[in-house]
């Protein structure tokens, strides 16, 4: 195996007690919760017959200066008006990642400008964004291949087609939230991983597949779960509720298997079950560094990832606008200790939930009931997020209509 560049320049790390020090560094930084971002992911599709497939080429040709580099290596890779940077993931799904922002008002307005001028660029060229959280109409296939993506597709296949599934036809809506001060980590953490059943249920729009009905509410998260429990499962359970979150998520970290070995333009594919504890303790020819420990991060798919601050990663991608209502939602929970406390409250009963959320949705009456009341903790907090008139309206209204469609559900 040649050593990659990096190995060079960067600690390498000699035993698992460096690799604990090196994650708590980076996963968890504490500090006033004020800042929020979202990554918004969509399918692509032909404007003309959804059901097309949508190649490299049209991509580049569409986005121009700001593809990445991974669809065209020539790019400036420009970010858009207002700082948001555009990705393309295996499948040809489009992301758009943007930078903090101190106000949600803020972040949904500089990212609905993002999202208006990537509309147009995309029109321009024929082409359409997806509104599911998976592909409705097309089956899995590859546009962009890379040694990381060949990578993952070699480790997803000894498991079967899920993988495949999560990298060409997924869609996700993932909510980005500060960790908080360190007194805060610990109620945060709880928190964003118990709601996460039930707004993946009243948030799911990921039931159809290539012209199918898959018999799922999220069939998208039902593919993750199949992927590889190592890496997939969350890291918080209510059984575990007392566990430090930096010594929960360094455990999870290390007992997880490799799924990329970076080595130059060869095969990054990695043996079989080697774990980066195994990769540490000297089970590969050379020894892991740092910043293989990041890279290995990257590789790890829980619903809740810590990456310095909080990535919530369990949501379907959302239909126009609707995305801004998760999105207000989480933010207004965490809000305070009053509304994490009250929100912690209407979700234990139902925090482990998430293979019933992704397979039955709001069918399931306790999940059901628990989103309705998490509904009513938001709207309650909902002022406190200072929204402009005119936006703090649209999002009451879209929580209300979500919060009674929740409460039907019950009946």
């Amino acid at each position: 195996m040649v050593a990659s560049p990096e190995v060079d320049r960067v600690p390498v790390l000699r035993d698992r007690a460096a690799a604990a020090r090196h994650l708590g560094r980076i996963c968890f930084k504490t500090g006033p919760p004020t800042h929020t971002g979202v990554e918004l992911e969509w399918t692509v599709h032909d404007a003309a017959d959804p059901a097309r497939p949508v190649d490299a080429a049209q991509l580049r040709a569409a986005l121009g200066p700001y593809s990445p580099t991974t669809l065209d290596p020539t790019s400036p890779a420009l970010r858009l008006l207002q700082g948001g940077t555009v990705t393309v993931e295996p499948g040809g799904q489009l992301e758009i990642s943007t930078p903090p922002r101190a106000s949600v008002a803020a972040l949904i307005e500089a990212t609905q400008s993002d999202i208006t001028q990537v509309t147009r660029l995309l029109d321009a060229a024929g082409l359409t964004l997806g509104h599911a959280g998976l592909d409705p109409y097309r089956r899995p296939r590859p546009v962009i291949d890379t040694p990381r993506y060949r990578a993952m597709r070699r480790v997803f296949d000894r498991r079967g087609p899920a993988g495949r599934t999560m990298m060409y036809s997924t869609a996700g809506l993932q909510v980005c939230l500060d960790a908080g001060e360190p007194e805060q980590l610990a109620a945060r953490w709880a928190l964003v991983h118990a709601v996460g059943p039930p707004l993946l249920a009243a948030f799911a729009t990921a039931g159809r597949q290539a012209g199918r009905d898959t018999g799922w509410a999220s069939a998208r998260m039902g593919a993750w779960w199949d992927i590889d429990p190592a890496r997939t499962t969350p890291v918080w359970t209510p059984g575990r509720a007392e566990e430090d979150p930096v010594a929960a998520w360094t455990a999870y970290v290390l007992a997880a298997p490799l799924l990329c070995v970076r080595d130059g333009d060869g095969d990054w594919t990695p043996p079989p079950d080697v774990t980066f504890a195994d990769w540490i303790d000297g089970a590969l020819p050379r020894p892991p560094t740092a910043d293989d420990l990041e890279y290995h991060v990257s590789t790890l798919f829980p619903p809740v990832r810590p990456r310095g601050y909080l990535e919530l990663r369990y949501l379907d991608a959302q239909a126009g606008r609707e995305w801004t209502l998760p999105l207000a939602v989480l933010a207004a929970l965490l809000t305070g200790a009053d509304t994490v406390g009250a929100a912690m409250a209407v979700a234990a009963p139902v925090a482990d939930g998430w293979h019933t959320a992704a397979r039955c949705g709001l069918r399931d009456p306790s999940l059901a009931a628990a989103a309705a009341g998490l509904f009513d903790v938001a709207l309650t907090a909902l002022p406190r997020l200072g929204l402009p008139a005119a936006l703090h309206d649209e999002i009451d209204q879209g929580v209300r209509r979500r919060r009674d469609a929740a409460e039907r559900r019950q009946r």
